[in-house]
């Protein structure tokens, strides 16, 4: 049955099961590898059993799922879907492995839909699978009162998406119920775990120390390999063995919430209490509060400890009462991006660069702010005012790619940029090459918060979901 007030809901399980819960996440955002649950399913299998998570969203994700749910209204969610899901789907099933994700990004009853034919096509026994609603504000209330908190800043944008950060508790009620797999839109990343970990231990959803220990276990596992040493590497400084083949990590949750992070068995990578301690921080804005739709984590006593093989345990954390209203995104059309390249090498390849971001300066309209890039000599610590790259002087670079860059409302005068870009073949300066450029849309994003009363959610089995 569909549950309607899920925030209210607190478990009341007399079981208390005190064997550790495995957590595995086998995707840290939409567009990650699609190779590494297999891994992290025989992993989980080989101790037992336990849930395998997929995290897909970001902030802008959801907008663009959005969009391609308006071209066709059986698309908008995960876009790797049946290669996520579709290789370990029978392996899960067959060893009662529960799967959740956020991979149902803007239509979560499509995902779910697309999940079922996957079973069907492979012959098996079609899951039990739930469906979480009320992320998106759709209706006519929620809309008036993002305009009561947001302004003037509303008026005249063409909004996409609007879309609130759920919590846990839909996840753990479905799991309960007897979901096998449970399909969400946007939910907090760490929810994915929380909500799985809510089921298992039977914790009530005000029990705050043990909701923000196991919070701060999805935050481990929401970015995939950065824990296993992807995002960590750095050659000389911060080598981590055989990256190119770093496993996805798991969680080892216990009754108490106390939890040790690892990676799938047979993989490359490493957890050690230095990837560990970055994941941890990562962006955590004020480790005494870190909000989340379930909790408020506070990790400023943290400790981590080498268990060797890869494991590491984090202990300390603690939990606070949520907030009070819920986190939302807004995202709306930004007008267009315009970018085009080319490159420069030999003599005075920086200064050719430099003249040729200067000519399109001068030649394109004054309404188009530019940013022009030297790729080689000044890109990342530039800025869109071009200030930086016009104080420093020529470093003499041998080998330029020059980027140049714009936005506005008008796609006509977007494409302007592009033109004379191109046109910098013969138009000077001498030698340009490898002419390439883009256009496509750009989505704007403006945030704000609404009290959880403006936000009801809930779930339903796929079985009893409109289609």
């Amino acid at each position: 049955m569909p549950i309607v007030d899920s925030y209210t809901w607190i478990s009341h399980q007399t079981r208390m099961p005190q064997s550790p819960l495995y957590i595995g996440c086998a995707s840290g955002f939409s567009g990650d590898r699609s190779d590494g649950a297999a891994a992290v399913v025989r992993t989980l299998v080989a101790r037992g059993g336990g849930v395998l998570i997929y995290e897909t969203l970001a902030e802008r994700t959801l907008a663009l799922a959005q969009l391609a749910r308006n071209e066709n209204p059986e698309r908008g969610y995960e876009p790797l879907l049946d290669e996520l899901v579709g290789p370990v789907l029978g392996d899960c099933l067959r060893h009662g492995i529960s799967i959740v994700g956020n991979f149902g990004a803007a239509n979560p009853a499509a995902a779910a839909r697309r999940i079922a034919a996957l079973a069907r096509q492979q012959g098996l026994p079609v899951p039990r699978i739930a469906v979480v609603h009320g992320d998106a504000l759709t209706s006519d209330a929620q809309r008036k009162l993002l305009r009561e908190r947001l302004g003037a800043a509303l008026d005249g944008l063409d909004v996409v998406s609007a879309t609130a950060y759920l919590g846990a508790a839909e996840i753990a009620q479905a799991l309960t119920a007897g979901a096998q797999v449970v399909v969400a839109g946007r939910v907090s990343d760490p929810s994915l775990t929380l909500g799985p970990a809510l089921a298992h231990f039977g914790w009530s959803l005000d029990d705050w120390p043990r909701l923000g220990r196991a919070t701060m276990a999805g935050h481990m596992l929401e970015c995939g390999l950065q824990v296993t040493g992807g995002y960590f590497c750095v050659p000389g400084l911060k080598d981590v063995p055989d990256v190119h083949s770093a496993g996805f990590p798991i969680a080892e949750i216990q009754a108490d919430g106390e939890f040790v992070i690892g990676k799938a068995d047979g993989t490359g990578g490493m957890v050690d209490a230095r990837t560990v301690k970055e994941q941890l921080l990562y962006e955590v804005h004020d480790p005494s509060r870190y909000l989340t739709p379930d909790v408020v984590a506070d990790l400023s006593r943290a400790t981590v400890a080498e268990l060797g093989g890869n494991r590491v345990a984090v202990r300390g954390i603690t939990g606070h009462s949520r907030p009070d209203e819920l986190k939302v995104n807004v995202c709306y059309r930004g007008g267009w991006l315009a970018e085009a390249e080319i490159s420069y090498a030999g003599v005075q390849a920086e200064a050719r660069a430099r003249l040729a971001a200067d000519i399109v300066r001068k030649r394109v309209d004054p309404a188009l702010r530019l940013r022009a890039d030297l790729i080689g000599a000044v890109s990342i610590l530039g800025d869109d005012a071009g200030e930086l790259l016009s104080g420093l002087p020529d470093g003499h670079a041998r080998d330029v790619r020059l980027r140049i860059a714009t936005e506005h409302l008008d796609r006509k005068l977007a494409e302007s940029l592009l033109r004379e870009v191109t046109a910098l073949y013969t138009c000077g300066p001498a030698g340009g090459g490898g002419v390439r450029t883009a256009l496509r849309p750009r989505l704007n994003m403006m945030s704000c918060t609404l009290p959880r009363d403006a936000v009801p959610s809930g779930w339903t089995f796929l079985e009893e979901t409109a289609q």
